[in-house]
């Protein structure tokens, strides 16, 4: 039977019978192997509590075209397919072949029931899948009377599912694609403006040593084992350039009221500045802190208290300029680990408009400032919306896999 039929079709009338899986089948559990068995140049890949290899091997203990469920750690309850013979070791259980079943049928249709499987991990020491639990899941067969008629149906609905699948991988390539050539645009029409508005063009100007402009505050402590569910709003040095953008006004993190009391205090309107980093880029990274409540920061991490002379955001933003990394080049130090020490930091030269007229010179701060942070929302826009979007061919994707295997257990 070769001729394509649509979902509506395909879903007409069948019969379906349900059946545990333990009826039709039996759950594997595999074997374990030590890490010193395992090798790159070996051909075999094994699957132990996750579904990236841990290495190959030698040999493998189950066939390609294999439906597995990982039984223990963090990825428990999760459903892999391999496509290639491969060894399974304790940390994964296997469904074995059975003429009743398409196994990519079986991979497909137990996908949907992952919630249901990482809600019966038990939580106690390791995190562990029984597999009774996988055992008692009921399975749809179609056409249970005509062993033909029930495979023909069941791969019908794994090439539907897999057409999907690729089309759907390859719309967000697309889309990724799309959504880079664009972020990439936006971020050099951001820098050029933010160049261009701190050339201060036909405006009076005068540099100032950063130590003339406001308090600096070396912090010290925080590491991230004192990082705690709830309590005093943290924000950590290297959260500065992974994680925050220009400002924020919420933590990710957060420290015990005892562990705050030994780390220095971070204020609305105090910019914190990064001494350390990997490469030159993240060095002197700055991110305003507009958040109501009183935060703390640790070391690696120099607190930027601005005085009335200049507005936080607005060094912020200098900190992104190519006039403020010529500075870090001249002051930084070290090869591996790269530093721009708080003594060197009072140093940078930070232009101030209008010197003279100091109510002058907030206003045009702050006009550059808001002119930034229109550009600021411009381009994470498409920073945020490329993960939504994502997210939508994914839902998408998951709402015809139900659709195809929601088989009605009253027929």
């Amino acid at each position: 039977m070769s001729e394509k039929i649509s979902i509506k079709e395909l879903l007409k009338g069948v019969e379906v019978e349900w059946k545990p899986l333990g009826n039709i089948t039996n759950v594997l559990r595999g074997r374990r192997l030590t890490r010193n068995q395992l090798s790159d140049n070996e051909k075999f890949p094994v699957y132990h509590g996750g579904l990236e290899p841990l290495g190959n091997y030698g040999e493998s203990n189950r066939p390609a075209n294999t439906t597995m469920v990982i039984n223990v750690g963090a990825s428990a309850g999760t459903v892999g397919y391999s496509s290639v013979d491969f060894w399974s070791s304790d940390g994964c259980f296997c469904i074995e072949h059975d003429t009743l079943l398409n196994n990519k049928f079986l991979y497909y249709f137990l996908i949907g029931e992952q919630n249901f499987l990482r809600s019966r991990v038990r939580k106690a020491g390791i995190p562990t899948l029984d597999a009774f639990v996988v055992e008692k899941i009921e399975i749809p067969i179609p056409y249970p009377n005509n062993l033909d008629k029930s495979l023909y149906v069941q791969s019908e609905i794994v090439r539907i599912l897999d057409n999907f699948t690729e089309l759907t991988a390859e719309l967000t390539a697309e889309l990724t694609a799309e959504l880079t050539a664009e972020l990439t645009a936006r971020k050099k029409q951001y820098s050029y403006y933010l160049d261009k508005l701190f050339s201060f063009e036909n405006t009076q100007i005068e540099f100032k040593a950063l130590a003339e402009l406001g308090e600096l505050v070396r912090g010290n402590g925080l590491p991230k084992k004192d990082f705690t569910e709830t309590g005093i709003p943290a924000i950590h040095y290297g959260q500065i350039y992974t994680y925050y953008g220009t400002s924020t006004t919420d933590t990710k993190s957060f420290v015990s009221v005892e562990t705050a009391k030994k780390l220095r205090k971070v204020n609305k309107g105090d910019v914190i500045i990064t001494n350390t980093s990997e490469n030159l880029e993240d060095v002197g990274k700055a991110l305003s802190y507009l958040g109501e409540l009183e935060a703390v920061t640790g070391g690696h991490a120099t607190i930027f208290k601005p005085s009335n002379q200049i507005l936080g955001k607005y060094f912020t933003y200098y900190t992104q300029t190519s006039m403020f990394f010529s500075q870090k080049m001249k002051y930084a130090k070290g090869a591996k680990v790269i530093d721009v020490s708080a003594t060197d930091l009072a140093k940078f030269q930070i232009p101030i408009p209008y010197p003279k007229d100091q109510d002058k010179s907030l206003q045009e701060q702050q006009r550059i400032v808001d002119i930034l942070d229109k550009f600021d929302i411009l381009t994470n826009s498409i920073s945020d919306g490329l993960p939504k979007e994502i997210k939508l061919r994914e839902q998408q994707y998951e709402y015809y896999r139900d659709l195809l295997l929601n088989f009605s257990k009253d027929k």
